[in-house]
């Protein structure tokens, strides 16, 4: 069976938001919400309210297509992750029937996506189950372990060695069954497609890839035995669903730093291949050699902006059948792919996370609406951690099932504390139908996220959707103010929430008073613009300087004025010692490195990277390594001389750093004092953010989300 994506519509140009067609099935627009494990059914693998809910957010938002993740055709055997939905018994279709009802409810469709875990199922090896395979792979090498923090490791590893279970023909025969049977499921239970999950080292990705398949019968060998599983798998679905029910298959375009992988040529074979077996459409994905830690977020949840486009439409030349990209493709360099031809249909994952609502705001034309992912890989770390799924910048994701507006709304609501914790709080209960004051010392909105959007471009496209979506709603802004009791006692709230952000003092290291060290507010204040004594002393240069740098350079915004002026430029000498080796400490050495400096990291932690969500701390820590950061964990008796840090490191040997400055990354911690002496003036008060704690970006969004759902309750 062949198919051909749908013409150019004669009312227009072929847009995102332009409807496509795939096997028999016409779809609203060219978005898919890509399959995702997100860890949302039963204990037992049946759907459940979680799972429901989740999906619905996708076909309210008005998504062509939702796809949904990893729906184990042999289940418990081949699962991946805790909560991994199944298809593998009849017993699972009614609660697969009512999701599939739900969906199409709120106006959406949805396919099951048909999953083997095979080598890469850890998860059920923990229950005893074998992992599935073609032959016994190599022996696992590489740097991926040493990124973990000890609690990260024990609830990867389970502490199971697994067994591998090299699969007789019979076996295979079964495996073929069981994919065939699960389609048969799908269809009965309503689904408007299936897509046969062939990537990501899974069972019928480590039958395609030689560096896994060194196989001497028919399943092996040449690309066409090691494609011979997947050929077989898709015939048998095909058979299973008769000819008019859309079925495409997910394959790697490539497995990107593996010693005899898959590579882009395999796949240009393959594509025809499956096109010729009856598929209706072709997903292109990547994997990696699992070893190394920085390709986790380099392939298949890539970190460089659309890095498979190329991939996807050397694929879709080869074939007459749609072709469905992914792999981080902002909505402006996706729109131009389309126009050109490079693939028929978009598919995303973390954005739809980030705003399930995505589609919908692109067809009205409302893209500044759409709140931005920030790419800092909340999501996908819970799956190596066995969590559910969950969104440093959408609290509800995951959570759908949960009520997140209050009970009562207050009549009037004071914020103090202009950060994203602050401004979070504002936007929800300005859209409850609170009166909203928001109270900031300084003289713009942002807190510490101004500080992080320099170190991390994602970071200020968050920034400036909460300053933007501020102004938007009639929340009351009071700038340059600061806080007291009396004033906010003046104000008559019915609620104060305090988000004032962490106390940063400088911790007690032995020469930290000397005028070559910077505190972290120091820094952040000196790379912001604001100008103080402390900070003309141990720079030595104004940084009001980059007010002219930016108007020599037509920047458009305070903060690309700032980077614009520090991109070579900076009052910091060449040699930067950082003290501290957590997410502020790693981010900033990241941010140094770029600008040419030489920079050492410090820190008592055995690990560095605390904070760094863990796929974003394999790609950073991985990447300061190879940029000639020098990183020196578990160290003790730290002291800063004359320009210099000395240290005794992990191997009991002194160190000493030459430095011409040194930036002080540590001692931040929470502080109640305002919160309380709010309370002891009889105000209702609420904490969130990091004055309770330091949570960053994802606690402040969060702390502000459950704050605001909790009143009333």
């Amino acid at each position: 069976m062949s198919a051909v994506a749908a013409p150019k519509a004669s009312s227009g140009p072929l847009t995102l938001a332009s409807p496509g067609r795939i096997g028999t099935l016409t779809v609203p627009n060219r978005i898919f919400v890509t399959a995702m494990g997100v860890s949302l059914a039963e204990e037992d693998g049946s759907v459940g309210e979680r799972l429901i809910n989740y999906h619905v957010a996708h076909a309210k938002g008005g998504a062509g297509m939702i796809v949904m993740g990893v729906t184990g055709v042999a289940w418990p055997v081949g699962a991946v992750q805790p909560h991994q939905t199944a298809i593998s018994d009849d017993r699972f279709l009614p609660g697969l029937k009512r999701l599939v009802d739900a969906v199409h409810a709120a106006g959406g469709r949805i396919a099951s996506q048909l999953h083997h875990g095979g080598l890469v199922a850890t998860y059920s090896a923990g229950d005893g189950h074998p992992l599935w395979g073609p032959s016994i792979p190599p022996a696992f090498s590489g740097d991926f372990p040493n990124y973990f923090l000890p609690e990260e490791l024990a609830a990867f590893a389970g502490g199971v060695m697994p067994k591998i279970k090299v699969l007789e023909k019979e076996d295979i025969a079964v495996a073929v069954q069981q994919f065939a049977a699960a389609a048969a499921r799908s269809k009965a239970a309503g689904f408007d497609g299936i897509e046969i999950h062939g990537g990501h080292g899974y069972l019928l990705s480590s039958f395609m890839s030689p560096s896994t398949n060194t196989r001497t019968d028919d399943y092996g060998g040449d690309l066409k035995g090691r494609a011979r599983l997947l050929l077989e798998v898709v015939r048998a679905v095909r058979e299973a669903v008769g000819p008019d029910f859309p079925m495409w298959v997910k394959m790697d375009s490539r497995e990107m730093g593996k010693k005899n992988g898959i590579t882009i040529d395999h796949a240009i074979e393959l594509a025809p291949m499956i096109e010729a077996a009856g598929a209706d459409g072709i997903t292109v994905t990547a994997y990696h050699d699992v070893g190394q830690g920085k390709l986790h977020s380099a392939s298949n949840i890539p970190h460089e902006p659309g890095i498979h486009l190329e991939f996807a439409a050397a694929i879709r030349k080869a074939v007459n059948i749609p072709v469905i990209a992914s792999g981080r493709v902002e909505l402006d360099r996706g729109q131009k792919a389309l126009t050109d031809g490079q693939f028929d249909f978009l598919a995303m994952g973390r954005k739809i996370l980030a705003d399930p609502e995505l589609p919908v705001k692109l067809a009205e034309g409302r893209t500044e609406d759409i709140r931005p992912c920030i790419y800092c890989y909340t999501c996908v770390s819970t799956a190596y951690l066995r969590e559910q799924v969950r969104c440093a910048v959408r609290s509800e994701t995951g959570y759908e099932d949960l009520d997140w507006s209050p009970a009562v709304v207050p009549g009037r609501a004071v914020i103090i504390g202009g950060g994203p914790g602050g401004m979070e709080a504002a936007l929800r209960l300005s859209k409850a139908g609170a009166k909203v004051t928001l109270i900031e010392k300084s003289d713009r909105l942002g807190g510490t996220l101004r500080f992080a959007a320099l170190a991390y471009e994602p970071n200020e496209r968050l920034l400036n959707w909460l300053r933007r979506e501020i102004g938007k709603f009639s929340v009351e802004v009071r700038l340059k103010t600061q806080a007291t009791p009396e004033l906010i006692t003046s104000l008559k709230p019915d609620k104060v929430i305090v988000a004032v952000g962490a106390v940063r003092d400088m911790p007690p290291i032995p020469g930290n008073d000397q005028d070559f060290v910077l505190s972290g507010d120091d820094l952040r204040g000196m790379m912001l613009g604001e100008d103080s004594a402390s900070i003309r002393r141990k720079t030595s240069w104004a940084t009001r300087i980059a007010t002219k740098v930016g108007a020599a350079t037509g920047a458009t915004s305070n903060l690309e004025l700032v980077r614009k002026a520090t991109h070579s430029w900076m009052p910091l000498g060449k040699r930067v010692t950082i003290i501290g080796g957590e997410l502020v400490g790693c981010e900033l050495a990241e941010f140094l490195m770029e600008r040419g400096r030489e920079v050492t990291i410090v820190g008592e932690a055995p690990k560095f990277g605390g904070g760094l969500l863990l796929v974003r701390r394999m790609r950073l820590l991985s990447e300061l390594q190879e940029h000639g950061v020098a990183m020196f964990p578990s160290s003790t008796d730290i002291r800063i001389g004359k320009q210099i840090v000395s240290f005794t490191n992990e191997k009991g040997e002194t160190q000493n750093i030459a430095a011409d400055h040194v930036v002080v990354a540590m001692g931040a911690h929470g502080d109640s004092t305002l919160a309380d002496a709010l309370r002891t003036a009889g105000h209702d008060v609420t904490e969130i953010g990091d004055g309770t704690g330091v949570t960053y970006i994802e606690g402040a969004i969060r702390g502000a989300a459950e704050a605001v759902a909790a009143m009333g309750r």
